[in-house]
């Protein structure tokens, strides 16, 4: 049978987790900084301010970590399913599925003859499953899917970008609450922008300008529909 690679599924290694961590503590700094931009610019007091940021924290971090499992359950079942494909196969034309292995390890650079003795070798073991699912599917222990420590992550990192700018506006005087709020964001998404361009190899520069700008843009919009709800209310 040919190969049913699934690269995407399989990308959770160190780096991705990583990045995946920015993205999330990104989330949490731009969402929390509108809402609490947005409650402040009606002239909101600061319990209404903090109140607001804590739900937008609390909401966002529940609504990451529920998507998140979701989205992690379902290629969950995805790998279990092809295993069990695989498993099939293997009762059926364990002949044929040992010569899938040869052409795979003949397109990794081995010769024909090594890539005959290593796949009747693997084939011959009790867990050849496990050398298909590795070399054939591209699972490993690393890259399988874990649904609740995923969802447990996303919310973990959306949690730590959020409590940015509740900090900034808890520590904030009056008169400066959005002035300092949107400084130590914009400081924080600068960070989290170079981090995650560094992190998936692409310029550092660009990352940061792109993930500042829109997380300014987001603020301001908030900001003006706080001021025209703050006025009409």
């Amino acid at each position: 049978m040919f190969a049913r690679r699934h690269p995407e599924r399989h990308l959770g290694h160190r780096t991705g987790w990583l990045r995946a961590a920015v993205l999330g503590a990104n989330d949490g700094i731009v969402s929390t900084a509108a809402i609490i931009v947005g409650v402040a610019a009606a002239d909101s007091g600061r319990a209404a301010i903090v109140t607001a940021g804590v739900a937008g924290l609390v909401a966002g971090a529940a609504s990451m970590a529920a998507g998140e499992y979701v989205s992690v359950s379902s290629q969950a079942d995805a790998e279990r399913a092809d295993l069990e494909l695989e498993r099939a196969e293997l009762r059926a034309d364990p002949a044929g599925e040992r010569e899938e292995l040869t052409r795979i390890y003949r397109d990794r650079g081995l010769s024909d003859r090594l890539a005959e003795e290593v796949a009747a070798e693997l084939s011959a073991r009790d867990d050849v499953l496990l050398v298909h699912a590795r070399d054939e599917l591209g699972m490993t222990e690393l890259s399988h899917a874990r649904p609740l420590q995923a969802a447990g992550a996303s919310a973990a990192a959306f949690t730590v970008g959020a409590a940015l700018p509740l900090l900034a506006v808890l520590l904030a005087p009056a008169s400066a609450r959005i002035a300092i709020t949107m400084a130590a964001t914009t400081v924080a998404l600068a960070v989290t922008g170079w981090a995650g361009a560094t992190l998936g190899g692409a310029p550092p520069g660009r990352g940061m300008i792109r993930v500042v700008v829109w997380g300014i843009a987001a603020m301001l919009l908030t900001m003006a529909v706080g001021r025209l709800v703050g006025t009409a209310v």
